[in-house]
């Protein structure tokens, strides 16, 4: 059995006020899946913190705005806010769909009065499925047990759904969560990074 040692992903782009990030956080070169960057948008202020726990934002094809959740217009929640960048704070919770960050300034929808928006890191959880963030589900920003993926050049992998909807079909699947590779069952194929308090993936063939 070959057992090569891959990060869980490719590079996620992040640049302007909000980014998506569509697979892998974590460290710089084991982001894995797409990321979509979208055109500076300003914030709406509906809350005292922009996007703050439990505010909302509206989907858009180059942008997302600040709406309030009753608004026909809302599409993924924040369970999480935190300030700084991916490095600065602890991840985003496992079931998180997509990561919008927040990095420029804005006068008019200050929150202190001190000329700007924080930098920081809003989790979002789709209103409505499907939910990439889901075990399986072939998205979201952490790899956790019961995802799917498939090798990339250069030793690295990439999040795909385990149920064949994904562009590509999974290769292997994580099954455990481990504190060493030394726990792995037998059966394991691959380890994937998954960082947090049990940092090691056991993935098997598929």
């Amino acid at each position: 059995m070959r057992v090569r040692d891959w990060g869980a992903g490719a590079v996620a782009v992040l640049a302007g006020l909000v980014v998506l990030v569509g697979c892998r956080e974590a460290p710089p070169d084991a982001a894995g899946g797409t990321a979509a960057v979208a055109s500076p948008v300003r914030p709406t202020g509906y809350g005292a913190v922009f996007l703050d726990v439990g505010e909302c934002s509206s989907f858009g094809r180059t942008s997302f705005t600040e709406v309030s959740c009753a608004s026909e217009r809302a599409a993924a929640r924040v369970t999480a806010r935190h300030d700084g960048t991916a490095r600065d704070g602890p991840p985003c919770p496992p079931t998180t769909d997509f990561v919008l960050h927040i990095s420029e300034r804005w006068p008019a929808a200050d929150e202190d009065g001190d000329g700007m928006v924080p930098r920081g890191r809003a989790c979002m959880r789709n209103l409505q499925p499907p939910h990439p963030g889901d075990p399986g589900g072939g998205g979201g920003p952490r790899t956790v047990v019961g995802d799917c993926v498939y090798a990339l050049d250069g030793g690295k992998v990439r999040e795909t759904a385990c149920g064949g909807s994904g562009p590509r079909r999974p290769e292997f699947k994580v099954t455990k969560a481990v504190d060493a590779r030394s726990a792995c069952p037998a059966s394991t194929a691959l380890y994937v990074r998954l960082g947090g308090t049990s940092p090691v993936g056991c993935a098997v063939l598929v």
